[in-house]
């Protein structure tokens, strides 16, 4: 039975964080995109793309856990997590504009490397702006729906960035717009990087945050770094050692690595199943798939699928959402009929339902396991969670980028043949597209058959939190 929310969050708080979250989702959806550019149109070559592509997100996996302690541990009269969303914000928006400004008569190896090092300074923005950005999110409420709501909301205002991201494609390539792919990057970094840098800055700015100067906090001088790693991967293991967190943890992995392994594929399938291999006559259908599935989320999934949690718990809701996409899984595959794309539209309702509920869910379930770690260390470490959380889904994120190519190679698709000379790989290409992803979701419900924290024992724990600090006081 539903409780009354006890720690409601302002709409204006709710607004400022998920503000936030479009700066969070919009600059990976266009990098994504853009970087088509540096092969198609910048000759660079795979071994280039492979280490733009991969040493980013080794980078990233050293400097989130450690941005997450930090952040954890930061005592100011702002705060723990302000700050450092500010600067990220700011870092994140200036690296993105210079690291597009490349051009063809530059040789190979200057673009590559005036790319790559830009690219480290963006990704450092990111961690600065998104593992605080995130643990500010988990800390707003202590209510079991509330933080659903808080989550909800971020999570509707992050997919526009996917609604958006898509049609970049069409702009990029119409030589009405510009005369070059790399004139467009040029200038649309720009026109990406302000406004997402501001929308980066709002939490920073709106967010409210109680001063943490006389807070116990772990030191973070110089002196103890040495010590400060160590208890980063002493946090870790405490983490991992909460099973609701492992099986959240394996789930989100699960999910959405094999959904953007396949996602990679779109192009290939909608062109090849569809058009025989003509992408001047797909026209705008490689777009539309990427724009009405994020349409679907923002507009069906996300409201539907905080009802449920609200309704009849956030573990039901994950399973019957997921459910739903396993289905829409199997609609795609009988739905991609050659010469007739609209028939995708029937089934991708239901196909957004797995990608769009995860972290609505997830990241609401991840705030409740937050109070089980306080329980049993006395410690809020929402930058750890947090950190631990999204280093899976990165982890995922560079997996994925290799499998998709590893499928290519499998099913022995050509990009330079028509579907008539290659009817086998492209089927077999399709069959991925829409069973894979299937897979990782139905192991993904196995691991959470068992998650075990509902809304009673969630208010369980609350309460003998609450004693304690009353205990202290």
């Amino acid at each position: 039975m539903r409780t009354e929310h006890k720690d409601s969050v302002p709409f204006g708080q709710k607004l400022a964080f998920g503000i936030g979250m479009f700066a969070n989702q919009m600059f990976p959806a266009i990098l994504g995109i853009f970087m088509v550019v540096l092969v198609e149109d910048l000759g660079f070559p795979g071994w280039m793309w492979s280490l733009i592509y991969f040493f980013p997100r080794i980078f990233d996996s050293i400097t989130d856990p450690i941005m997450g302690f930090i952040s954890d541990n930061t005592k100011s009269k702002w705060g723990r997590r302000k700050q450092y969303v500010l600067i990220g914000g700011l870092i994140m928006g200036i690296a993105f504009i210079f690291m597009w400004q490349l051009y063809a008569e530059d040789t190979l190896q200057y673009n590559f490397w005036y790319f790559f090092l830009w690219s480290i300074i963006f990704y450092l923005g990111l961690t600065f702006f998104s593992v605080p950005y995130v643990a500010m999110g988990y800390e707003m409420s202590d209510d079991f729906h509330e933080r659903t709501d808080i989550m909800a909301i971020a999570q509707w205002i992050g997919q526009w960035a996917w609604v958006i991201a898509p049609w970049f494609w069409v702009i990029m390539y119409d030589q009405d717009w510009f005369p070059s792919a790399d004139v467009a990057v040029r200038e649309l970094a720009i026109w990406v990087a302000i406004p997402c840098a501001i929308c980066a800055l709002v939490p920073a700015i709106f967010i409210k945050s109680k001063s943490t100067l006389n807070e116990n906090y772990e030191p973070l001088n110089s002196a103890n770094i040495g010590n400060s790693v160590k208890k980063i991967i002493k946090s870790f293991k405490e983490a991992f050692m909460i099973s609701q967190f492992r099986k959240i943890c394996i789930a989100t992995f699960l999910i959405f690595n094999a959904f953007n392994t396949v996602a990679a594929l779109t192009f290939f399938v909608v062109v090849y199943k569809l058009f025989n291999g003509d992408a001047d006559a797909s026209g705008i259908w490689v777009s539309l798939f990427g724009c009405l599935g994020a349409l679907g989320t923002t507009f069906i999934v996300i409201p539907t699928v905080t009802w449920m949690a609200k309704a009849m718990g956030k573990k039901k809701a994950f399973m019957v959402s997921q459910g739903i996409s396993v289905v829409g899984y199997i609609m795609l595959y009988f739905l991609f009929v050659p010469g007739k794309p609209w028939m995708y539209i029937i089934g991708l309702p239901f196909f957004s339902f797995g990608i769009g509920s995860l972290f609505t869910i997830m990241m609401s379930m991840t705030a409740d396991v937050i109070d089980i770690d306080e329980l049993n260390s006395g410690k809020r470490r929402e930058g750890i969670f947090g950190a631990i959380y999204w280093w899976m889904v990165k982890v995922g994120f560079a997996i994925a980028g290799a499998l998709s190519g590893l499928i290519i190679a499998i099913v022995g698709f050509n990009p330079d043949l028509a579907t008539t000379g290659q009817q086998s790989a492209v089927d077999g290409l399709l069959a991925f597209f829409c069973f894979f992803p299937m897979a990782g979701t139905i192991f993904a419900m196995l691991v959470m058959r068992k998650y075990d924290v509902s809304e009673k024992r969630a208010n369980e724990i609350r309460a003998e939190l609450e004693k304690r600090k009353a205990i202290t006081v």
